[in-house]
């Protein structure tokens, strides 16, 4: 097991909460959907690229703050906190620690419907955070949510949400139910007693489609399970492009669509009023067999053509996982599990050294490959793995 001090790499806090965090836990935040097929080849696909390297270049006023938001702040580089479930299983802060750390770093996070902490709690943490810090303006959240069979829940939680001052509202749609997720249904996952959802009301028994799931099994019953939890957050099968207007119509707040995974989504994403893209497989935790992100990427860039940002995610362990997906296109990376493993190992202290680690491999691979600016990246920067070197 790692000391505290030892830790360099994300690797390094991941083995650190596979050793400190209960099975149960350990397996939610890791696994994925059926064979895990999905969530392998989010990791694998980065090593398809070289970065090729540049000598003698004038790099020493490195630039890499971005702003997510037109009229908001600068982020230290583009990189951001991508919602994650039930963070107060990976230590007693929780989703508060996440939100100290983002504020206090600087960047954007993104909270999750399934939060074991408010909110509104959330968004004053970081606020906190980022003024302590010394850091103007207010800290920037965007709430995940879903569209379920009770509309009026969803609705709630996006008043609420820009009510306090969140940035965006990241729609999950590639949800029509669960991914089938064998290492929650055999642990028999459940919410631990001391945990509640709580961005939901206590009488409103919301559980996860995990929960669900496991219990139809054990109980033998045969039916088809449209998604989680009671009617009040079940998941709604029938949702359509249509649903972007009745969106629009609730808040003022951007629109983002989070799981489009190929070109015709996208260019659907764009033509029903999508302010952003977020290309994501759910971090293989739906669709097994579903394509690497890194793979799909290049295709939807290039059907988007800049109408709108193009937001990224799905296994980054590495700045240089972050380097290869802008070049490839993508504005802005978000991480997952690595968030929760620096919550496993540190709380508050150990999601900012995920960050500060992601952002110094970042600035070398920066660095190393000539660049000083954002806007210098691009794929002429990356090399296929089975290309002839002496054709670079």
């Amino acid at each position: 097991m790692a000391r505290k001090q030892d830790v360099y790499l994300i690797d390094d806090l991941e083995r650190h909460a596979s050793v400190v965090l209960p099975k149960m836990v350990r397996d939610y935040f890791n696994g994925g959907a059926l064979d895990g097929c999905s969530l392998r080849a989010n990791r694998t696909a980065y090593q398809r690229y070289h970065i090729r390297p540049r000598a003698l270049r004038n790099v020493k006023d490195l630039q890499t703050q971005i702003k997510v938001f037109p009229d908001g702040n600068s982020i230290p580089f583009p990189c951001a906190v991508a919602p994650a479930a039930m963070q107060k299983m990976a230590h007693p802060d929780g989703e508060e620690a996440t939100a100290r750390a983002c504020g206090g770093y600087g960047t954007v996070m993104g909270l999750s419907t399934y939060s074991t902490t408010s909110l509104d709690e959330v968004k004053k943490a970081a606020d906190a955070a980022r003024h302590t810090t010394g850091l103007k303006g207010p800290s920037e959240l965007v709430l995940q949510v879903y569209v379920f069979e009770d509309r009026s829940v969803t609705e709630q939680l996006i008043h609420r949400a820009e009510a306090c001052g969140y940035k965006a509202i990241v729609l999950t749609v590639d949800t029509p139910q669960f991914g089938r997720r064998l290492t929650e249904i055999r642990n028999g996952f459940k919410l631990p007693p001391h945990l509640k959802m709580a961005n939901f009301p206590d009488e409103l028994g919301v559980k996860t489609g995990s929960e669900l799931r496991t219990g139809d099994l054990e109980a033998g019953k045969r039916r088809t399970l449209s998604a989680s939890g009671s009617t009040a957050n079940k998941l709604d099968p029938s949702l359509t492009w249509d649903i972007l207007p009745w969106l629009k119509s609730l808040t003022r707040l951007p629109i983002w669509l989070k799981g489009i995974m190929g070109a015709e989504d996208a260019i659907l994403s764009v033509q029903h009023g999508a302010d952003a893209i977020f290309v994501s497989n759910h971090g293989g935790r739906q669709l097994d067999q579903a394509p690497p992100t890194l793979d799909v990427l290049p295709g939807i860039v290039k059907a988007v053509g800049g109408k709108v940002p193009i937001h990224f995610d799905g296994g980054v362990r590495r700045g240089s996982d972050i380097f290869k997906a802008l070049c490839l296109g993508a504005d802005m990376v978000w991480i997952g599990r690595p968030v929760l493993w620096g919550l496993a190992y540190d709380g508050e202290y150990g999601v900012i050294n995920a960050l500060r680690i992601l952002e110094d491999e970042f600035k070398e691979c920066m660095m190393l490959s000539g660049c000083s600016q954002l806007d210098e990246l691009g794929p002429h920067l990356l090399v296929e793995a089975n290309h002839k070197f002496s054709k670079i």
